[in-house]
Parts: structure tokens; C-alpha cells; sequence
């Protein structure tokens, strides 16, 4: 299954799983865990452990340096 995820304010990737992936696992070939974002559906946060049941999701970070 591809899955689209873009990182809000920054790059969109193309992210290829397995039927039995999780949210987080989406996260896995970018720089990010799942304790520093929020992973959206529609708008609306998911669990990092549920089933990936979305096409494309949003990654916003949660805390930014500078």
C-alpha cells in the first residue's frame, strides 16, 4: 500500500507499507518519531498504533527549533 505524507510547512513523500502497518510506522523514513508529532486524517489526530486505513495523511510537528 503507498501512502501519501506530507510534513506540514514541509516536504510530501510517497511512503510504501505493508497491509499491517501502523501510523507510526509511516513515520519510519523520516527524521521524526511519534513523541514529536501528530499524525492527521482528515483533520483529525489518529493513534500512532492504529492500522493505516487512509490513502494520505498530514504529519505536523509538534515542536520546532530555531
Amino acid at each position: 500500500m503507498r501512502v501519501t505524507v506530507a510534513v506540514a510547512g514541509e516536504d510530501t513523500h510517497e511512503v510504501e507499507v505493508d497491509e499491517r502497518a501502523t501510523y507510526a510506522d509511516l513515520l519510519d523514513p523520516l527524521p521524526y518519531g511519534p513523541h514529536e508529532v501528530s499524525i492527521l486524517v482528515d483533520g483529525r489526530p489518529v493513534p500512532e498504533d492504529a492500522a493505516v486505513d487512509a490513502d494520505s495523511v498530514e504529519v505536523l510537528r509538534l515542536v520546532k527549533g530555531g
